[in-house]
């Protein structure tokens, strides 16, 4: 009885894993990123969780290398770029929401900032 209720115990953790690493990978990897294009767009990292609204204009950033910066100590390694802006057309969940370019060039990988009021 004692194994079942470990083996038991086991795969009840196993299969909240997924979704605790969805939840990490949302706050510290993906959140504010354009993380793609679908049929519609650009889609961002960025959905009701986070107080999105369509509408929204958010200014979007590139980390750039720095030439002779390093993570040594002897200057930063990137700076942040303005590249553009975005603005939300549509949320489709707490973490995702379609775009579309509103000015300069954003890409795939580019960092979006939603400004809270």
């Amino acid at each position: 009885m004692k194994a079942v209720m470990l083996a038991a115990a086991g795969l009840a953790l196993l299969s909240a894993v997924p979704a605790a690493a969805q939840g990490i990978g949302h706050t510290w990897f993906m959140r504010g990123s354009i993380v793609g294009t679908d049929e519609t767009g650009p889609v961002v990292c960025i959905g009701k969780a986070d107080g999105a609204e369509v509408g929204q204009v958010l200014d979007v950033y590139r980390n750039v290398p720095v030439p002779g910066g390093s993570y040594k100590g002897t200057g930063p390694a990137f700076r942040r770029q303005f590249v553009g802006h975005v603005r939300i057309n549509h949320i489709y969940d707490d973490h995702f929401a379609h775009v579309t370019v509103a000015d300069g060039t954003p890409a795939k990988h580019d960092v979006v900032e939603l400004r809270k009021n």
